[in-house]
């Protein structure tokens, strides 16, 4: 059943082979681990793609795909993942890291949000840079965590349950 759902949704391989951004991993890219739906290649990608998502830097979705095809996981699985962060969702989970990161070091949060403008970036982003940084990595590791341990658990979950319905067919 996972596998089929996954399959439905993810991108042909022989499509993402050939991107242009994606060349750049050259023969790397054929190595069948990265395409394959298993437990631990699933369970991986979504560790990778879920703390990728969560890394304040551009490219978040090339970082995901070099730490897929070194680790060899699965590839579109782990990219997908990363746009948890998307442009509508980013300042709010943003703003949770930092409020994360500034409950570790125990400094004062402040009660503004975010903003995603180059003057506020200039002059706010030095006062914030660190519980930002700490509490997105933090959310990061934390989210890798509970996927890689949530999609092991359904998987398996899904396996015995597929089991025990062929044993009582027959």
């Amino acid at each position: 059943m996972p596998k089929r759902l996954l399959r439905r949704y993810l991108p042909d391989h022989h499509k993402i082979r050939s991107h242009r951004h994606l060349s750049r991993f050259g023969s790397r890219l054929h190595d069948p681990n990265l395409w394959h739906l298993n437990r631990r290649s699933v369970a991986g990608a979504a560790a990778i793609g879920l703390f990728c998502a969560f890394l304040p830097i551009p490219g978040q979705m090339i970082v995901a795909a070099a730490l897929a095809v070194a680790v060899r996981v699965n590839l579109p699985m782990s990219v997908a993942l990363v746009w948890l962060t998307n442009p509508v969702t980013m300042p709010p989970v943003y703003f949770f890291c930092y409020k994360v990161g500034a409950w570790l070091l125990g400094l004062p949060a402040r009660a503004e949000p975010f903003e995603l403008s180059l003057t506020w970036v200039r002059h706010e982003l030095a006062s914030v840079w660190e519980p930002f940084l700490l509490g997105s990595l933090v959310c990061g590791l934390l989210s890798a965590a509970a996927g890689y341990g949530l999609i092991r658990l359904i998987w398996r979950w899904q396996v015995v349950r597929s089991w025990e319905a062929r044993k009582s067919r027959r």
